[in-house]
C-alpha cells in the first residue's frame, strides 16, 4: 500500500495583518492562524496521488500547543491520519530544527513511501525544510515540481526551471517540494469538516522524540515594508521635462 506523508505549516494569516497608523509597526492582537498557502497544495497533491493509486496520506506539522487547531483543517482536505509533534520550544524553529524534528518523528512511524512539501512557507519562504528533511532521511529529493505522476517503484516528476521543464524520474521512496501551479486546493464541505474531527491524530512531544536543542531563531520585531517617496513636482514646459529625466538618472532607474 502507498504511503504518503506530506508536511504542513500553522502560520499567520497575512490577511488579518494591520499596520499602525502612526508607524511601521504591526497589529498582530487579533490576526489568527491557517495552514500556509503552498502547503495546501502539498496537502491536495497527496490526495489526489491517493485517489489515482490508492493508499494512505498523513498530515504531519510542528509547532506550539495551540498548533493542534491545524489539524482539523489539514485532515478535512483529505488525509486519513494525523501526525502532531509539539512542544513550546517549538515555536521559532529555524529550517534545519524543523526538518530535524520532522525527520526524527517521521522515522518514528515506521516506513513511508513519498513525502511531499510545499516549496516554501506562507511565512519565511525559505524554501530550506524539503532538501534538508531529505538529507537527513537520506532520500532522493525533486524540487520545482509542478506535475506528479508514478510508474511502478518510480515517481516521475515535472520540474519548472527558469530556462524550461525538466522531467525527472527517482526511485521510491523520495521527498519532492510542489509549486503552486500543481494544482488547485479543494474546499472541504461540511461533511468533510465533521469528519476530520473522528480522525485519529498521533500527538509526539520533544521529549519523546528524544531531542535536545533549544530555538535558535528569535523574532524581535516585525515591521510593514517602507516605500519613500520624493513627492517631486514638476511642470508641464519642456525644461521640467529634462528635470524629470535628469532626476531618473539620479536614481539610477534609466541611463
Amino acid at each position: 500500500m502507498l504511503k504518503i506523508i506530506t508536511c504542513f505549516k500553522w502560520v499567520l494569516d497575512e490577511s488579518d495583518i494591520k499596520v499602525a497608523a502612526n508607524g511601521r509597526d504591526l497589529i498582530l492582537d487579533r490576526v489568527g492562524y491557517k495552514i500556509s498557502d503552498y502547503d495546501r497544495n502539498a496537502i491536495e497533491e497527496a490526495v489526489r496521488l491517493q485517489e489515482q493509486y490508492g493508499g494512505k496520506v498523513t498530515a504531519v506539522t510542528v509547532g506550539p500547543p495551540n498548533a493542534r487547531l491545524s489539524l482539523k483543517d489539514a485532515l478535512s482536505r483529505g488525509p486519513e491520519e494525523g501526525l502532531f509533534i509539539h512542544d513550546s520550544a517549538f515555536k521559532d524553529l529555524e529550517p534545519a530544527q524543523t526538518a530535524a524534528v520532522l525527520a526524527a518523528a517521521i522515522e518514528s512511524q515506521g516506513s513511508y513511501d513519498l513525502i511531499i512539501c510545499g516549496e516554501g512557507s506562507s511565512d519565511l519562504y525559505a524554501q530550506q525544510v524539503g532538501p534538508r528533511l531529505a538529507e537527513k532521511l537520506g532520500l532522493p529529493a525533486v524540487t520545482y515540481v509542478n506535475k506528479l505522476s508514478l510508474e511502478g517503484n518510480q515517481l516521475i516528476a515535472e520540474r519548472r526551471l527558469e530556462d524550461g521543464i525538466e522531467v525527472v524520474a527517482v526511485p521510491l521512496p523520495a521527498l519532492v517540494t510542489v509549486l503552486p501551479e500543481i494544482n488547485t486546493p479543494r474546499l472541504p464541505g461540511l461533511k468533510q469538516v465533521l469528519a476530520a474531527a473522528k480522525k485519529p491524530v498521533i500527538s509526539l512531544t520533544k521529549s519523546e522524540l528524544s531531542l535536545d536543542f533549544a530555538p535558535s531563531l528569535q523574532t524581535i520585531g516585525i515591521q510593514a515594508a517602507a516605500t519613500d517617496r520624493r513627492r517631486l513636482k514638476f511642470g508641464p514646459e519642456a525644461e521640467e521635462i529634462q528635470k524629470v529625466v535628469e532626476a531618473l538618472i539620479r536614481e539610477g532607474v534609466v541611463s
